[in-house]
This record gives C-alpha cells, structure tokens and sequence, in this order.
C-alpha cells in the first residue's frame, strides 16, 4: 500500500467524526450491509473505524479478537477468591456478598454473577463488577 492510500483510508476514518448516527448507519450499510443495533455515535464511528481500517491493513479474525476482550476484561477485574467479602451501601442499606463455591451469597440465597444481585439490591441493570467497584 503506498502513502496515497494510507491517505484515503485516513481521510475515509476522518470523515466519521462528527457524524450523526444516521448518517454512520449509512455508510456502514453502503460499505457492510445492515449496520449493527447500536444507538451511540461514539461507539458506532469507532466500530466503523476499525473495520474500514482492518480491511485495509489488515486486522484481527473474529476469534482472536473475541479472545483478546475477555482477557482484557479479565485483567480489568481483579480475581476473586472462596471466602472472599464484597461490601457496598446502596441507598443507605449495607450489602454484603461473600463469594461461596456455587457464586455468590446474598442475604442467604446464592446468585450465579454479582450483576444478578445488583439487578436484585437495585431494581435495575448493573455491571456487577462496576457496582461492587472492582471496576470502573
């Protein structure tokens, strides 16, 4: 590839920023197909990026990349050990989860993922790690 396509590729990425969603929705149809069910612009225009930009230069199979995230995400959260406590105090109420061999225990019922308890102290859909704070 010499610099006059590294040029174009450049300034095909370029011209994503600042784009409104429907318009990357567009152009990821013209260039892909049916655009994934992504509503942020931010996360839609990286996406689009990578791939204009993997196609040119070459990128990750699908399975290395997947492979590369969960251990990515596995590095961002610290390892958790049998016997190990995780307190929290939402809305004034302390909760406390003790990591047992089958998941977690909270108030004497054992969750499959800390999210699963999150969703249950809140009401609502939880990161279980953000929630916990182990991670950001």
């Amino acid at each position: 590839m010499n610099r006059a396509d590294e040029a174009a590729i450049t300034a095909k990425v370029r011209a994503l920023e600042g784009m409104p969603l429907d318009d990357l929705r567009q152009e990821w149809r013209r260039l892909y197909g049916d655009p994934p069910p992504i509503r942020s612009v931010d996360l839609l225009s990286r996406w689009l990026a990578w791939k204009i930009q993997s196609d040119a230069f070459g990128g990750f199979d699908a399975d290395t990349a997947k492979a590369l995230f969960h251990k990515s995400a596995s590095l961002a959260a610290p390892r958790l050990s049998l016997g190990d406590r995780l307190e929290r105090e939402w809305r004034g109420r302390k909760v406390t989860v003790d990591v047992v061999e089958a998941g977690f225990c909270w108030r004497g019922e054992v969750y499959a993922s800390l999210s699963a308890i999150a969703r249950a102290v809140t009401g609502t859909r939880w990161n279980g790690h953000v929630f916990f704070g182990l991670r950001k």
